[in-house]
């Protein structure tokens, strides 16, 4: 069984073909081009892969896109896609590949299954009993495994991380809420504080360049985004018992600048002795990790996933 696995982002879409050993036979990434580019870039990103691994020879689609999301009607209302509103995406999909399964999770969900698969947990002595991902990017996603089962809930928007108050009096978030973790650790939102305080940058990469390099307000958004990183996870991990959170995305990949400040701050707030045991690692498969668990979605279906 090889697997068309597709990866919805708010800048970019994604999609591999995956075996069942996890090898990925084919991928290829394209950004969004600007509003009402979305269904355009759905079409080129998949027939990319289709073009080097003929229909015939895949067995089912894995996909896991921003939300939120209705796994049970196959439909995406991505916060960063505003074109994409009840956007049927499993239907969509499935003209790709008549006939054979489509399977929907949130793209934290997928992150957090892939890393579980094929990721830092294939490495120790025994996969994580629960995890959290994280997506740290143009927004802040996330989603749950427990003994080694995604946990989706009953809507399937489990694992919106991102979307926890951290500040009561913070600014408006675009999915309706106030003070949102990612009003405040998502790129757009550091560099929109960090705008609002005088750097004179253009975007998070220069950002987290400028962090590097000491420049005051630049590692102050860094800190600022920790901060509230640290608040979400140590909030999940009281009421999952979480014992390893790893977190991916574009925003992470500035490594230590933004690690190092969210390990103290859990140090520091982690009352509780079994918050204290608590990992807190970065992605080991980088941009892939989504990809991954997509594909998990099909393959792993029919297996125990303990096993």
């Amino acid at each position: 069984m090889t697997v068309l696995a597709v990866d919805i982002g708010g800048t970019k879409f994604a999609a591999a073909a995956v075996a069942p050993d996890g090898e990925m036979l084919a991928r290829a990434e394209v950004p969004l081009r600007g509003p009402g580019s979305a269904d355009r870039t759905l079409s080129e990103v998949v027939g990319r892969i289709t073009e080097r691994v003929p229909p015939a020879r895949l067995d089912g689609i894995g996909v896991g896109s921003a939300g939120p999301l209705d796994p049970g009607r196959g439909t995406v209302s991505p916060v960063n896609i505003p074109a994409w509103r009840e956007f049927p995406l499993v239907d969509t999909l499935g003209e790709v590949l008549p006939g054979r399964p489509v399977r929907l999770a949130g793209d934290g969900q997928c992150m957090a299954l892939g890393e579980w698969w094929r990721g830092l947990s294939e490495d120790g002595a025994a996969r994580s009993r629960a995890m959290l991902g994280m997506v740290v990017s143009t927004g802040v996603g996330g989603g749950f495994v427990l003994d080694g089962v995604p946990y989706v809930g009953p809507t399937g928007n489990a694992g919106h991380i991102g979307h926890i108050t951290v500040d009561p009096g913070g600014e408006p978030c675009p999915c309706g809420g106030v003070g949102c973790v990612e009003t405040i650790a998502s790129g757009p939102g550091m560099v929109r504080w960090a705008a609002a305080n005088g750097w004179t940058g253009e975007d998070a990469r220069a950002l987290a360049a400028d962090a590097r390099a000491g420049h005051p307000t630049a590692t102050l958004a860094f800190r600022r985004a920790a901060g509230a990183l640290a608040t979400a996870v140590l909030t999940a991990s009281a009421l999952f018992d979480l014992d390893h959170v790893v977190i991916g995305g574009g925003v992470a990949a500035a490594g230590p600048i933004l690690f190092d400040p969210l390990r103290q701050a859990i140090e520091r707030n982690a009352g509780l002795g079994f918050l204290r045991r608590l990992r807190v690692d970065p992605t080991s498969l980088g941009r892939d990790a989504g990809l991954f668990g997509a594909a998990a979605l099909v393959l792993l279906q029919d297996d125990d996933p303990g096993t």
